[in-house]
């Protein structure tokens, strides 16, 4: 019975992620149809439907999708990290240090590959700053990675501002875009697939571990999990998928958060559900978002951060009123 109903929520899923790749592929200022779809096997390249749907709509729909599925796949991993149901994937600073990254190369007038690999390194280095800061100051710790991760937040909050003040208007206006995350100009590569397929492979492979872990250290302890390697592991791989996230579409808030308690309210509890589900939901509600960002006030597009922080604060503060009642 139980398995029964866990297939029934991944077909659903994917059922719903393909619902919403339709819906992005369809809407925007120039509606289409199905029947413009199902004739893209043998339209030809100078069809207005099929360079909409090759040259801007599709990829950006896969882009939502990878960095939807990044973000929830994150998620997942450092709420089990820390131990903590708040904790979102930008938690530990890489947001930060990629905001400085790529806001460093919009200041220097930089191309849009620049700004990506900008966005990457300074995620990266944020990364490994917070982990070796965290060390550094004694034995690994939840309280102090997450403590240092803070710090480092602050740190390059105050380098973001610093940033934005001493910047032109056209060029802060770019660098708020950014921050607010967008999907306009970004582009998956198979590495990205690549990583997103990795990042849910290697999930599904310590799924029972999280499942432990999540109980406390002594219990995992007791059971034969070496916790220290498996946090060192969750750590660094939260950090690159959020860091692939970031680098593709900016800081694209509240998906790592809502997701995987929306999945924990459906029963997906058990992490060899809860990952694959994460994924599907994180990338079918990131598309439908930016679909909603292109299209409520066309011609002129939302930053697709917008649209998910809109959805997401009530969204959280429902799930968040359902569990406090479910504890009374």
């Amino acid at each position: 019975m139980i398995a029964f109903r866990q297939i029934l929520l991944i077909c659903t899923l994917a059922l719903l992620a393909i619902c919403a790749a339709l819906f992005s592929l369809l809407s925007g200022s120039v509606e289409l149809t199905l029947a413009d779809l199902f004739r893209l096997p043998t339209a030809t390249q100078s069809e207005l439907a099929t360079q909409i749907i090759f040259d801007i709509r599709l990829p950006r729909t896969a882009s939502a999708f990878v960095v939807g599925g990044l973000l929830s796949l994150a998620g997942v991993i450092m709420q089990v990290l820390l131990r903590n149901p708040l904790a979102d994937p930008y938690i530990l600073g890489v947001s930060g240090g990629a905001a400085v990254g790529a806001l460093s190369a919009i200041l220097l007038g930089a191309s849009s590959f620049w700004l990506s690999q900008g966005a990457f390194f300074g995620a990266l280095f944020s990364i490994l700053l917070v982990f070796f800061i965290a060390n550094g100051l004694g034995r690994w710790s939840v309280i102090r990675l997450l403590l240092t991760g803070v710090v480092v937040s602050a740190g390059w909050g105050a380098v973001i501002n610093l940033l934005l003040t001493t910047s032109t208007e056209n060029t802060v206006q770019s660098m708020l875009f950014w921050l607010m995350g967008d999907l306009s100009q970004s582009r998956v590569s198979p590495i990205h697939w690549a990583l997103l397929l990795a990042g849910l492979a290697g999930g599904l492979f310590l799924s029972r571990a999280l499942n432990v872990l999540i109980q406390g250290d002594q219990q995992a302890l007791a059971l034969g999990v070496n916790v220290s390697a498996l946090r060192f592991i969750l750590y660094f791989a939260a950090s690159v998928l959020t860091a692939s996230a970031v680098k593709i579409a900016g800081s694209v808030g509240f998906v790592g958060l809502v997701i995987p308690h929306m999945l924990r309210m459906l029963g997906a509890r058990d992490h060899r559900l809860l990952i694959p589900s994460a994924m599907l939901l994180g990338g079918s509600f990131l598309i439908v978002a930016d679909s909603l960002a292109r299209t409520l006030i066309a011609p002129q597009q939302l930053p697709v951060g917008v649209v998910t922080a809109l959805i997401g604060v009530p969204t959280f503060i429902v799930i968040l009123r359902k569990s406090i009642s479910r504890e009374a």
